[in-house]
Protein backbone atom coordinates (compact mmCIF):
# COMPACT_ATOMS: atom_id res chain seq x y z
CA UNK A 1 0.00 0.00 0.00
CA UNK A 2 1.37 3.57 -1.02
CA UNK A 3 0.04 6.76 -0.37
CA UNK A 4 0.28 8.71 -3.66
CA UNK A 5 -0.76 12.32 -3.89
CA UNK A 6 -2.17 13.41 -7.32
CA UNK A 7 -2.25 16.85 -8.19
CA UNK A 8 -5.13 17.80 -9.84
CA UNK A 9 -7.06 14.74 -8.84
CA UNK A 10 -10.57 16.64 -9.76
CA UNK A 11 -9.95 15.97 -13.67
CA UNK A 12 -10.58 13.27 -15.92
CA UNK A 13 -7.61 11.57 -15.87
CA UNK A 14 -6.60 12.09 -12.10
CA UNK A 15 -10.25 11.16 -10.93
CA UNK A 16 -10.04 8.03 -12.92
CA UNK A 17 -6.54 7.25 -11.45
CA UNK A 18 -7.74 7.39 -7.98
CA UNK A 19 -10.39 5.12 -8.72
CA UNK A 20 -7.36 2.64 -9.48
CA UNK A 21 -5.37 3.36 -6.74
CA UNK A 22 -8.27 2.98 -4.32
CA UNK A 23 -9.09 -0.07 -6.09
CA UNK A 24 -5.71 -1.79 -5.19
CA UNK A 25 -5.50 -0.74 -1.51
CA UNK A 26 -3.50 2.38 -1.82
CA UNK A 27 -3.88 5.69 -0.04
CA UNK A 28 -4.67 9.10 -2.05
CA UNK A 29 -4.75 12.55 -1.28
CA UNK A 30 -6.19 14.49 -4.15
CA UNK A 31 -5.26 18.34 -4.24
CA UNK A 32 -6.98 20.67 -6.46
CA UNK A 33 -8.60 24.16 -6.24
CA UNK A 34 -11.29 22.99 -8.53
CA UNK A 35 -10.80 25.71 -11.49
CA UNK A 36 -11.48 23.06 -14.09
CA UNK A 37 -12.18 19.98 -12.38
CA UNK A 38 -15.03 18.87 -11.17
CA UNK A 39 -16.28 17.93 -8.01
CA UNK A 40 -18.83 16.03 -9.02
CA UNK A 41 -15.50 13.51 -10.28
CA UNK A 42 -14.30 12.95 -6.60
CA UNK A 43 -17.78 13.92 -4.23
CA UNK A 44 -18.29 10.31 -3.31
CA UNK A 45 -15.01 9.34 -2.33
CA UNK A 46 -14.33 12.49 -0.31
CA UNK A 47 -17.64 11.87 1.57
CA UNK A 48 -17.02 8.35 2.48
CA UNK A 49 -13.66 9.43 3.82
CA UNK A 50 -12.05 7.03 1.22
CA UNK A 51 -9.71 10.06 0.59
CA UNK A 52 -8.16 12.99 1.82
CA UNK A 53 -8.99 16.45 -0.63
CA UNK A 54 -6.91 19.69 -0.39
CA UNK A 55 -8.36 22.60 -2.13
CA UNK A 56 -5.72 24.26 -2.82
CA UNK A 57 -3.38 25.83 -5.60
CA UNK A 58 -0.38 23.93 -6.47
CA UNK A 59 1.24 27.02 -7.71
CA UNK A 60 1.45 28.79 -3.75
CA UNK A 61 3.54 26.24 -1.23
CA UNK A 62 1.73 23.58 0.43
CA UNK A 63 2.81 21.04 3.07
CA UNK A 64 1.41 17.70 4.41
CA UNK A 65 1.45 16.44 7.60
CA UNK A 66 2.67 12.79 7.18
CA UNK A 67 4.96 11.09 4.36
CA UNK A 68 4.29 10.19 0.96
CA UNK A 69 5.55 7.52 -1.47
CA UNK A 70 4.25 8.56 -4.79
CA UNK A 71 3.82 12.02 -6.25
CA UNK A 72 2.03 12.63 -10.01
CA UNK A 73 1.52 16.09 -11.02
CA UNK A 74 -1.51 16.48 -13.11
CA UNK A 75 -2.97 19.77 -12.19
CA UNK A 76 -2.95 22.42 -14.99
CA UNK A 77 -5.70 23.55 -17.34
CA UNK A 78 -5.48 21.90 -20.16
CA UNK A 79 -7.90 23.27 -23.45
CA UNK A 80 -7.83 25.13 -25.95
CA UNK A 81 -10.37 27.50 -24.30
CA UNK A 82 -7.95 27.75 -21.10
CA UNK A 83 -5.28 28.81 -23.60
CA UNK A 84 -7.25 32.29 -23.55
CA UNK A 85 -8.91 32.47 -20.29
CA UNK A 86 -6.68 31.27 -17.84
CA UNK A 87 -2.88 32.00 -19.62
CA UNK A 88 -1.17 33.13 -15.81
CA UNK A 89 -2.40 30.13 -14.44
CA UNK A 90 -1.57 27.83 -16.80
CA UNK A 91 1.86 29.21 -16.78
CA UNK A 92 1.97 29.23 -12.59
CA UNK A 93 0.63 25.16 -12.64
CA UNK A 94 3.42 24.64 -15.04
CA UNK A 95 6.58 26.19 -13.56
CA UNK A 96 5.35 27.01 -9.52
CA UNK A 97 3.38 24.18 -9.50
CA UNK A 98 5.98 22.05 -10.38
CA UNK A 99 8.75 23.38 -8.66
CA UNK A 100 6.46 22.81 -5.40
CA UNK A 101 5.47 19.63 -6.35
CA UNK A 102 9.00 18.37 -6.84
CA UNK A 103 10.03 19.70 -3.93
CA UNK A 104 7.41 17.98 -1.75
CA UNK A 105 8.84 14.77 -3.78
CA UNK A 106 12.31 15.34 -2.79
CA UNK A 107 11.22 16.09 0.81
CA UNK A 108 9.43 12.78 1.20
CA UNK A 109 12.26 10.85 -1.07
CA UNK A 110 9.10 10.03 -3.05
CA UNK A 111 8.80 9.06 -6.81
CA UNK A 112 7.40 11.75 -9.43
CA UNK A 113 5.23 11.39 -12.35
CA UNK A 114 4.76 14.58 -14.31
CA UNK A 115 1.78 15.06 -16.73
CA UNK A 116 3.37 16.08 -19.74
CA UNK A 117 2.01 16.80 -22.86
CA UNK A 118 1.95 16.17 -27.18
CA UNK A 119 1.90 19.91 -26.82
CA UNK A 120 5.63 19.91 -26.45
CA UNK A 121 5.62 18.91 -30.41
CA UNK A 122 4.14 22.64 -31.22
CA UNK A 123 2.87 22.19 -34.56
CA UNK A 124 5.47 19.19 -35.25
CA UNK A 125 7.35 18.79 -38.36
CA UNK A 126 8.22 15.12 -37.46
CA UNK A 127 5.26 12.71 -38.16
CA UNK A 128 4.35 10.39 -36.48
CA UNK A 129 6.02 12.61 -33.27
CA UNK A 130 8.76 10.01 -31.54
CA UNK A 131 10.00 11.42 -28.01
CA UNK A 132 13.86 12.38 -29.42
CA UNK A 133 11.42 15.20 -31.70
CA UNK A 134 12.24 18.38 -30.28
CA UNK A 135 9.13 20.04 -31.23
CA UNK A 136 8.19 23.18 -32.87
CA UNK A 137 6.33 25.46 -30.56
CA UNK A 138 5.91 29.15 -31.46
CA UNK A 139 6.84 30.75 -27.64
CA UNK A 140 4.80 33.46 -28.20
CA UNK A 141 1.66 32.23 -29.52
CA UNK A 142 -1.78 31.72 -27.68
CA UNK A 143 -0.97 28.16 -27.32
CA UNK A 144 2.65 28.70 -26.18
CA UNK A 145 1.29 29.80 -22.49
CA UNK A 146 0.49 25.45 -22.02
CA UNK A 147 3.15 24.52 -24.77
CA UNK A 148 6.16 26.30 -23.06
CA UNK A 149 4.90 25.59 -19.09
CA UNK A 150 4.90 21.77 -20.03
CA UNK A 151 8.20 22.11 -21.77
CA UNK A 152 9.50 24.03 -18.82
CA UNK A 153 7.89 21.45 -16.68
CA UNK A 154 10.09 18.48 -18.45
CA UNK A 155 12.90 20.72 -17.96
CA UNK A 156 12.74 21.11 -14.25
CA UNK A 157 11.81 17.44 -13.92
CA UNK A 158 15.02 16.44 -15.43
CA UNK A 159 17.28 19.15 -13.89
CA UNK A 160 15.69 17.56 -10.11
CA UNK A 161 16.85 14.10 -11.39
CA UNK A 162 20.12 14.97 -12.40
CA UNK A 163 20.92 17.57 -9.77
CA UNK A 164 19.09 15.92 -6.27
CA UNK A 165 19.06 12.35 -8.11
CA UNK A 166 14.97 12.34 -7.82
CA UNK A 167 13.43 9.15 -8.63
CA UNK A 168 11.06 10.80 -11.93
CA UNK A 169 8.78 9.62 -14.31
CA UNK A 170 7.38 11.66 -18.02
CA UNK A 171 4.54 10.74 -19.37
CA UNK A 172 3.51 12.95 -22.97
CA UNK A 173 -0.55 12.44 -22.87
CA UNK A 174 -2.13 12.85 -26.49
CA UNK A 175 -5.38 13.63 -25.83
CA UNK A 176 -7.79 12.07 -24.13
CA UNK A 177 -11.30 11.94 -23.10
CA UNK A 178 -14.03 10.03 -21.53
CA UNK A 179 -17.45 10.45 -19.78
CA UNK A 180 -16.15 12.49 -16.27
CA UNK A 181 -14.70 15.42 -18.97
CA UNK A 182 -15.93 18.49 -18.52
CA UNK A 183 -19.08 19.21 -20.84
CA UNK A 184 -18.00 23.04 -22.02
CA UNK A 185 -14.06 22.30 -21.84
CA UNK A 186 -13.35 23.56 -25.07
CA UNK A 187 -11.87 20.44 -26.76
CA UNK A 188 -13.18 18.89 -29.85
CA UNK A 189 -14.30 15.51 -28.52
CA UNK A 190 -16.84 17.48 -25.82
CA UNK A 191 -17.30 20.19 -28.20
CA UNK A 192 -19.35 17.66 -31.01
CA UNK A 193 -20.68 15.45 -28.31
CA UNK A 194 -22.74 18.20 -26.64
CA UNK A 195 -23.54 19.98 -30.02
CA UNK A 196 -24.55 16.64 -31.25
CA UNK A 197 -26.55 15.62 -28.27
CA UNK A 198 -28.15 19.18 -28.43
CA UNK A 199 -29.05 19.19 -32.48
CA UNK A 200 -26.48 21.27 -33.31
CA UNK A 201 -24.25 21.69 -35.70
CA UNK A 202 -20.47 20.23 -35.47
CA UNK A 203 -18.58 23.60 -35.33
CA UNK A 204 -15.24 22.36 -37.42
CA UNK A 205 -12.24 24.74 -38.00
CA UNK A 206 -10.13 25.22 -40.76
CA UNK A 207 -10.98 22.68 -43.35
CA UNK A 208 -11.13 19.64 -40.91
CA UNK A 209 -8.35 17.69 -42.23
CA UNK A 210 -6.35 18.63 -39.44
CA UNK A 211 -5.21 15.26 -37.46
CA UNK A 212 -5.58 14.51 -33.82
CA UNK A 213 -5.02 11.19 -31.99
CA UNK A 214 -7.66 9.94 -29.38
CA UNK A 215 -6.80 8.16 -26.29
CA UNK A 216 -9.72 6.71 -24.05
CA UNK A 217 -9.06 7.46 -20.55
CA UNK A 218 -9.19 4.33 -18.80
CA UNK A 219 -6.11 2.96 -22.08
CA UNK A 220 -4.50 6.03 -21.10
CA UNK A 221 -4.31 5.49 -17.33
CA UNK A 222 -3.18 2.08 -17.69
CA UNK A 223 -0.10 3.47 -19.56
CA UNK A 224 0.36 5.79 -16.64
CA UNK A 225 0.56 3.56 -14.02
CA UNK A 226 2.76 0.82 -15.94
CA UNK A 227 5.19 4.25 -16.73
CA UNK A 228 4.96 5.00 -13.01
CA UNK A 229 5.53 1.38 -11.88
CA UNK A 230 8.36 0.80 -14.33
CA UNK A 231 12.25 1.67 -14.44
CA UNK A 232 12.42 3.98 -17.47
CA UNK A 233 12.69 7.72 -16.94
CA UNK A 234 10.75 8.96 -19.87
CA UNK A 235 9.87 10.60 -22.06
CA UNK A 236 7.14 8.46 -22.82
CA UNK A 237 4.29 9.18 -24.92
CA UNK A 238 0.99 7.63 -23.77
CA UNK A 239 -1.22 7.45 -26.51
CA UNK A 240 -3.37 6.01 -28.82
CA UNK A 241 -1.14 6.40 -32.24
CA UNK A 242 -4.58 6.00 -34.83
CA UNK A 243 -5.07 9.02 -36.76
CA UNK A 244 -8.01 10.52 -37.74
CA UNK A 245 -9.13 14.08 -39.31
CA UNK A 246 -11.37 16.36 -37.69
CA UNK A 247 -14.23 15.72 -40.34
CA UNK A 248 -13.68 11.58 -39.60
CA UNK A 249 -14.10 12.46 -35.82
CA UNK A 250 -17.58 14.56 -36.84
CA UNK A 251 -18.83 11.64 -38.67
CA UNK A 252 -17.74 9.12 -35.78
CA UNK A 253 -19.56 11.60 -33.29
CA UNK A 254 -23.10 11.60 -35.70
CA UNK A 255 -23.17 8.01 -35.73
CA UNK A 256 -22.44 6.97 -32.32
CA UNK A 257 -24.90 9.63 -31.08
CA UNK A 258 -27.59 9.32 -34.05
CA UNK A 259 -27.88 13.09 -34.42
CA UNK A 260 -27.12 13.40 -38.06
CA UNK A 261 -26.49 17.25 -37.82
CA UNK A 262 -24.19 18.90 -40.29
CA UNK A 263 -20.85 20.63 -40.16
CA UNK A 264 -20.10 24.15 -39.95
CA UNK A 265 -16.78 25.46 -40.45
CA UNK A 266 -14.26 28.32 -38.78
CA UNK A 267 -11.39 30.14 -39.38
CA UNK A 268 -8.50 27.76 -37.80
CA UNK A 269 -7.19 29.27 -34.54
CA UNK A 270 -3.89 30.37 -34.48
CA UNK A 271 -0.84 27.69 -34.09
CA UNK A 272 -3.51 25.22 -34.22
CA UNK A 273 -1.16 21.70 -35.17
CA UNK A 274 -1.81 20.05 -38.89
CA UNK A 275 -1.12 16.81 -37.31
CA UNK A 276 -0.80 14.98 -34.09
CA UNK A 277 -0.11 10.97 -33.88
CA UNK A 278 2.23 9.67 -31.37
CA UNK A 279 4.99 7.04 -31.92
CA UNK A 280 4.56 4.09 -28.92
CA UNK A 281 7.38 2.25 -29.53
CA UNK A 282 8.61 3.16 -26.70
CA UNK A 283 5.35 2.34 -24.69
CA UNK A 284 5.04 -1.08 -26.41
CA UNK A 285 8.58 -2.38 -26.28
CA UNK A 286 8.83 -0.45 -22.42
CA UNK A 287 5.70 -0.90 -20.78
CA UNK A 288 3.89 -3.42 -23.09
CA UNK A 289 1.41 -0.74 -23.19
CA UNK A 290 -0.92 -0.22 -26.37
CA UNK A 291 -4.29 1.51 -26.34
CA UNK A 292 -7.12 -1.14 -26.80
CA UNK A 293 -10.58 0.78 -26.97
CA UNK A 294 -11.52 2.01 -30.22
CA UNK A 295 -13.15 5.33 -30.95
CA UNK A 296 -16.49 4.45 -31.86
CA UNK A 297 -16.99 2.74 -28.26
CA UNK A 298 -15.28 5.38 -26.35
CA UNK A 299 -17.32 8.08 -27.96
CA UNK A 300 -20.43 5.84 -27.46
CA UNK A 301 -19.80 5.47 -23.44
CA UNK A 302 -18.75 9.17 -23.38
CA UNK A 303 -21.90 10.15 -25.23
CA UNK A 304 -24.07 7.97 -23.21
CA UNK A 305 -22.63 9.94 -20.12
CA UNK A 306 -23.14 13.76 -21.46
CA UNK A 307 -26.59 12.58 -22.43
CA UNK A 308 -27.08 11.74 -18.57
CA UNK A 309 -24.99 14.88 -17.21
CA UNK A 310 -27.12 17.21 -19.83
CA UNK A 311 -30.78 16.19 -19.11
CA UNK A 312 -29.52 17.19 -15.22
Amino acid sequence: MARVVITGGAGLIGSTIIKRLLDQGDQVVCVDNLVTGSWDNIAAWVEAGDIEFINHDVSKPFYLNSAVDVVMHFASPASPKDFSELPIQIMKVGGLGTHNTLGLARANNARYLLASTSEVYGDPLVHPQVETYWGNVNPIGPRGVYDEAKRFAEALTMAYHRHHGLDVRIARIFNTYGPSMRLLDGRVVSNFLVQALQGKPLTVYGDGQQTRSFCYVDDEVDGLLRLLDSDYVGPVNIGNPVEFTMLELAQEVNEVTGADVPVVFQPLPVDDPAQRQPDITLAKTLLGWEPKTRLRDGLSLTAEAFAKRLVR
